[in-house]
């Protein structure tokens, strides 16, 4: 069969694109192709088991419609400042104005109309006052926040709406190759994800490959494979770190999320905060070869008595390293290795000692931890020297904005990476050098996060919808 548009992978980009092309133009003969299952059919065997059993072949949690975003805090940054580099390729006010529309999307189907962030200036300022003493920059974005059990509910609806539109969607479908013939893809060779033996071949005018983080690495493989134009972007390989609510209610109450950035001493490399979760879980998702890494989730109505967020260490190589993907997944399995295949938990006070954590300390303090199968270890004989000062560094200045974080009973969880490194090189209209692809989202390096990607998804979907 031959379609107007193939998209590969159903995560927040693809599906956005599927939504607005066909809704703009009803006409167009579009295929939705995805690795997992439906999102009515997605579920995580850990809620019932307190411990992750490696699903296969894929990981419920990266892997189905609405990608890892299905399983996330569903937090939906309205500001063009956060969430990658895409103003810089289409512009400032385009893309607001389109985080604005596609805002309005989510909306429709169900999204919370609370905005958090919003509303208390001169707190903010105490908090930016504080940043500033600790020579770090507050980037106080407005937020949406879906809950992970309501993102589930939202995206079940668009799916059900791209069915509805006419829309095909493949599920328990790989991608195993992109057809390239004379700089110009021709379609996909796609096989059955659970017996990838029989191939076929599926023809297409245009091919969006939209496949996310989980995707980045395969991504990679066709960019060098099929000579497409790419950079090695930044590589991001941190922790998660969990406190008390108590701690964190003085920027909780005002921000929601707190994203703040710095270059501490002595390496100068931007270190930031990540997917702050109030009242949330620390998380275990899998990627490919059983790569554990930690996230953390925050529900609109079942709440711990901790907060959560990701503290994450840039890293840009040069000539001539340029694979910063498979670095980050050699110091995931290194860390997993330490664990036992599991996500390692260490306390603050124990890596200052430098002594590793042992499990019945775990249960010493007031931090009571909300990944019940995490193995208490040590971080520090695994995580790169340079990264792991970084993050060490960024936790005392984080003290001084908010007293009591660098605790010693303040638990870091690792690893926790984050596979977008590799930039694909993409005109305004998201083409590649290669005739009729195009490539959205997290896997192409532009985007980071659920917004950004969504409303990139939104541009690509009525560029489709007009040619």
């Amino acid at each position: 069969m031959k379609y107007d548009v193939i998209i590969v992978g159903a995560g927040p980009a693809g599906i956005f694109t599927a939504l607005e092309a066909k809704s703009k133009n009803p006409n167009k003969n579009i295929l939705l192709i995805e690795e997992g299952r439906r999102i009515d059919k997605r579920s995580c065997p850990k809620a019932k088991t307190n411990k992750c059993v490696s699903c296969k072949p894929y990981c419920n949690i990266t892997s189905g419609f609405s990608g890892a975003g299905a399983f996330s805090d569903g937090k939906l940054s309205l500001s063009h400042e956060v969430g990658g580099d895409l103003p810089e390729l289409v512009g400032i006010k385009v893309i607001q104005d389109y985080i604005d529309y596609t805002d309005k999307i989510y909306l429709s189907f169900g999204a919370d109309t609370k905005v958090e962030g919003v509303g208390q200036n001169e707190a903010v300022k105490e908090i930016r006052k504080k940043a500033i003493q600790a020579d770090l920059k507050l980037v106080d974005c407005p937020i949406r926040h879906l809950g992970t059990e309501m993102a589930h509910q939202i995206y079940l609806k668009i799916q059900n709406k791209l069915l509805e539109l006419g829309v095909e969607i493949k599920f328990n479908t790989v991608v195993k190759d992109l057809v390239i013939e004379n700089s110009e893809i021709k379609g996909v060779i796609i096989a059955d994800t659970m017996n990838q033996t029989q191939e076929d071949t599926v023809y297409g005018d245009m091919t969006v490959v939209a496949t996310g983080r989980k995707g980045a690495d395969w991504l990679s493989d066709m960019c060098v494979k099929h000579d497409i134009d790419h950079k090695a972007g930044t590589v991001d390989i941190g922790v998660r770190v969990e406190v008390r609510n108590e701690i964190m209610e003085s920027v909780n109450n005002v921000l929601y999320e707190s994203k703040l950035i710095g270059y501490p001493a002595p390496f100068r490399d931007k270190v930031r905060t990540f997917c702050q979760n109030p009242g949330g879980f620390v998380s275990q998702e899998n990627y490919d070869n059983d790569l554990a890494i930690v996230n953390g989730h925050s529900y609109k109505n079942k709440k711990s008595n901790n907060t959560n967020l990701a503290i994450l260490s840039s890293h840009n190589f040069s000539s001539p390293f340029n694979e910063p993907i498979k670095y980050g997944k050699r110091v995931a399995e290194l860390v997993n290795m330490l664990g036992g295949g599991k996500i390692l938990v260490q306390r603050y006070g124990d890596i200052l000692d430098g002594k590793r954590t042992w499990p019945k300390e775990l249960h010493q303090s007031n931090v009571e931890y909300t990944l019940p199968d995490a193995e208490a270890g040590d971080l520090t004989s695994a995580i790169p020297y340079r990264t792991m000062t970084n993050i060490l560094n960024f936790i005392e200045a984080m003290n001084t904005v908010v007293p009591g974080f660098a605790s010693r009973e303040t638990l870091l969880y690792g690893p926790e990476i984050k596979f977008y490194s590799n930039k694909v090189n993409i005109n305004k209209d998201f083409q590649t050098n290669i005739k009729g692809l195009y490539c959205l989202g997290d896997s192409s390096g532009w985007t980071r996060g659920l917004m950004m990607a969504s409303a990139m998804g939104v541009m690509m979907g009525r560029n489709i919808a007009q040619n």
